[in-house]
Order: C-alpha cells, then sequence, then structure tokens
C-alpha cells in the first residue's frame, strides 16, 4: 500500500513519523516526488493542485487533513467513485471550542473596551454583562457546533443553534431549514459560524444575516473565509449595527496586505489556527482510512459529496 502525502504540509515529515510510528511498513510518498501514479492507493490531501488526483487509476480513498472538504471538493475532476473521508478528533474539537469561549469571553466581558481605557490611562470599571441574558447562536450543529454549544451552557449562556436540518441537543434551543434562519438570529448577541461551505451556505454572513440580528450583535467566524461577504461586515460595524467581528479565516490566505481588516479597529484577525490538526492525534485514522478502502470496509467519516460535508 502506498499513501502520498498531496497538497500543502508545513512539515511533511512531521506527518510521515507519526503515521509510521502506528504503522512502520506502510509506504509513504510525497507529491510531487513518487515512483509510480498506478502505486497510489491512497491520497492525504491539504489544498492540493487541481486536476491531478484523477491520474490516479488505482486510488482507492481520498482523506482530507481536517474536519472540511471543501478544499477537496473545488476540484471539478474529482473522481465520482472515490470515496473521501475526514478526519473527526478530539484535540481539533478541543481547540476549537477553546478559541470560540476565548473569542466570546473577550467581547462578553468587554476586554476591548478595558485595552482603549488601558490606553487612555483611564481606570473605570464598566457595567457587568448577565451571562444568562447573553445568548449564543452557533450557525452549525455538527461535531464542533454540538461540542461549543453544550460547553457554552455549562457557561451559563443562553445557547441556540441552526442547522440545515433538524437537530436535537440538551438545552439548546435548535432550529433549522431557510424558514427558521431569521428566527434563530433574532435573539444572537454573539453569532458564530460552524457551518460547511456548500453554494448554499456561501455568502451566508451578509447583510441580510446582520440585519436579523440584534444591534450591537458580534460575529465570530471560524468556517470559511466565503462564508462572509467581507463588504457588509465593514458596512454593518459602521452603522453599528454589529459591534465587532473575530475573523480566523479569509477567501484569500494569507489575508492581503492592504486589506482594510488589518487596522479595523472593531476586529480581530487570526491566521486560521482556531483548529489546526496534530497529526500524532489523527494517525491512527488515516491508517484505518488506508486499510478499510484497501478491504472494501465501511469507512469511517466518509462524506456525502452531493451535500458537501
Amino acid at each position: 500500500m502506498t499513501l502520498l502525502l498531496l497538497g500543502e504540509f508545513e512539515d511533511t515529515q512531521v506527518w510521515i513519523s507519526a503515521i509510521k510510528t502506528h504503522q512502520p511498513d506502510l509506504k509513504i510518498e510525497v507529491y510531487p516526488n513518487f515512483d509510480n501514479l498506478a502505486d497510489i492507493d491512497a491520497v492525504l490531501v491539504w489544498m492540493h493542485p487541481l486536476g491531478v488526483i484523477e491520474k490516479f487509476s488505482n486510488l482507492k480513498v481520498i482523506i482530507s487533513t481536517g474536519a472540511g472538504v471543501d478544499h477537496i471538493l473545488r476540484d471539478r475532476n474529482l473522481p465520482a467513485n472515490i470515496p473521501i473521508v475526514r478526519l473527526v478528533d478530539k484535540s481539533l474539537t478541543s481547540q476549537m471550542s477553546e478559541y470560540i469561549i476565548s473569542a466570546i469571553l473577550h467581547f462578553h466581558r468587554q476586554f476591548a473596551d478595558y485595552k482603549i481605557q488601558q490606553n487612555q490611562q483611564l481606570w473605570r470599571g464598566l457595567s457587568p454583562r448577565n451571562t444568562e441574558n447573553c445568548t449564543v447562536g452557533i450557525l452549525g450543529l455538527g461535531v464542533l457546533g454540538s461540542d461549543i454549544a453544550q460547553k457554552l451552557n455549562i457557561l451559563g449562556f443562553s445557547v441556540r443553534g441552526w442547522s440545515r436540518t433538524p437537530k436535537i441537543l440538551d438545552n439548546i434551543n435548535c432550529f433549522s431549514g431557510e424558514t427558521q434562519l431569521n428566527l434563530f438570529l433574532s435573539e444572537c448577541s454573539v453569532l458564530v459560524c460552524l457551518l460547511p461551505l456548500t453554494p448554499e451556505t456561501e455568502g451566508i454572513l451578509n447583510q441580510n444575516t446582520f440585519a436579523a440580528l440584534p444591534q450591537g450583535a458580534y460575529l465570530i467566524n471560524v468556517a470559511r473565509g466565503k462564508h462572509l461577504v467581507e463588504e457588509d461586515l465593514l458596512t454593518a460595524l459602521t452603522s453599528g449595527q454589529l459591534s465587532g467581528a473575530c475573523l480566523d479565516v479569509f477567501p484569500i490566505e494569507p489575508l492581503p496586505e492592504n486589506h482594510p481588516f488589518w487596522r479595523h479597529p472593531q476586529i480581530i484577525i487570526t491566521p486560521h489556527i482556531a483548529a489546526k490538526t496534530i497529526p500524532a492525534c489523527v494517525a491512527p485514522q488515516i491508517i484505518a482510512a488506508v486499510q478499510k478502502s484497501q478491504e472494501g470496509l465501511q469507512l469511517n467519516n466518509q462524506v456525502d459529496v452531493s451535500k458537501g460535508y
């Protein structure tokens, strides 16, 4: 069996070492340095060169290095009969929840305002906000969304979630479908986007969505940059409809040097680090996907390409 690392990897040797710790005899190659197209049984992918995957004649599985697969599905020449699997990992889930909780508390405890006061050498306590009256809305109730919803509920926030299809979560007010979107948004003091990127969700963070939120709401986008209409965010911040935003993802990464988000006083930027895959944590999943694909067994976390996740 041969596994090919295909695309953008910060350190291929870390990935190879992590995988071989669990299966030393697995042959691993790195694109474009491989012997034969026909030898490749599986590809581990992140932002691969378009049009390459279809050339592997004996390919049996495509493995995403993360929870999202839009970076794979953007390739219109993908072979239709090859299954795609995504990694679902506790460390990814924990990292994402930590990031979101940090961003919410930064807003809720008014740290940005205190930083302004610090710069002015102003010692003044601001009126505290009641946690129970702060409603956090989660767009997307998959593995990541469900986890953060439950953790925020434990912290005492009022939590509601929205998903494409109906979901039931303990102590979470769940909404679903296009007809319930505005009702869901109507009470969200904080809006967190964790949706998969699909044709239906692209641009969902737009002026209509912002207008449906209570005035002064706060936006956190940790899903994909293309969910956000950037001009609409700037307009909503200028008007006061939104009080601020924390953004980890962008349509173009790295963010261009001349982008207005860099110096905007109401926007916090992080470089797509909310949840990064740790090779040692996901190596067993990768090996299982390779082995099961060889044996014709049901794959874990197989993607429904028609849905995009």
